[in-house]
């Protein structure tokens, strides 16, 4: 049981570091380090750094949230703990 709990933490902490990574490479690295260099590629009337730091960043936030959620329900599902109705039954 002991090990379980571990493994499962550790499939946990794992997934929050590397979407953590995502993010931070989303956010500080293309909205600030690398915005000159993006900001000369033309994207929809835009400066491609200008729209990223805008909008972009926002998607792909909003997409680590659904990669989050569904990758949890997968190693909850992995190591028993999931919530699911349908499991219940």
């Amino acid at each position: 049981m002991k090990d379980d709990n571990q493994a499962y933490w550790r499939a946990n902490i794992r997934l929050l570091l590397i979407l953590l990574a995502i993010w931070f490479t989303v956010s500080f690295g293309f909205g600030i380090l690398l915005v000159d260099q993006l900001n000369q590629i033309p994207f929809f009337g835009f400066k491609l750094g200008f729209w990223w730091a805008q909008q972009g960043s926002i998607y792909v936030f909003v997409l680590l949230i659904l990669v989050y959620s569904l990758l949890m329900q997968r190693i909850d599902r992995k190591f028993g703990v999931s919530d699911d109705e349908e499991e219940e039954q």
